[in-house]
């Protein structure tokens, strides 16, 4: 089995590519080994230590070094051996629900979250996941537009101007109730 790796806008994160689909839908974050019990890769890479955070996107894994732990050198070819014995034994990737936070809009904002969610959903996201992350909506209340960074944008040296300049911009141009976009 082939797998390709990737580098990212961020340098603590690699992006893995197996030649096939990973999820085959939306990315799934997993933040801390403590979340990773509900996916036996996931528990797998953090048992390598010094993973920091694993995301698993459409057809990629991207893998989140600790700063202070070892150097991609060494680490690589170990997180090559974990992704190569999953996807070769056909285990699934998950056996369990992941949890990911939910949050609720003010219905009378409807059509304003249906032009956002669109927006992120054809203009953002397609671009952040070439990059091994991904940018989910997560709320909009009072003119503010709250997104959560994953993958390989959590913690990402240049997600803050991705954020203000290029998906801030995006979404005031098109809907003008858009005051502010903040990451959470």
């Amino acid at each position: 089995m082939f797998i390709e790796t990737e580098q990212t806008p961020n340098p603590l994160t690699l992006m893995f590519r197996p030649g096939r689909k990973v999820t085959g839908g939306d990315g799934v974050d997993v933040a801390t080994p403590e979340a990773a019990g509900a996916s036996p890769l996931a528990a797998a890479l953090f048992a390598l230590g010094d993973i920091d955070r694993v995301f698993f996107g459409y057809d990629f894994v991207s893998v989140t070094r600790n700063p202070a732990g070892a150097e991609w050198l060494g680490l690589k070819p170990q997180i090559l051996g974990v992704l190569v014995d999953h996807f070769s034994s056909g285990a699934p990737l998950f056996t369990g629900t992941v949890a990911q936070a939910t949050y609720d809009d003010d219905p009378a904002d409807a059509e304003i979250v249906m032009q956002i969610r669109e927006l992120i959903e054809t203009r953002v996201r397609p671009q952040v996941a070439d990059d091994g992350g991904d940018i989910v909506y997560r709320g909009f209340k009072q003119g503010t537009v709250f997104l959560e960074m994953q993958g390989a944008c959590s913690g990402c040296p240049s997600s803050t101007m991705t954020l203000k300049m290029g998906i801030e911009s995006l979404l005031k141009y098109y809907v003008p109730e858009v005051t502010d976009v903040r990451a959470i």
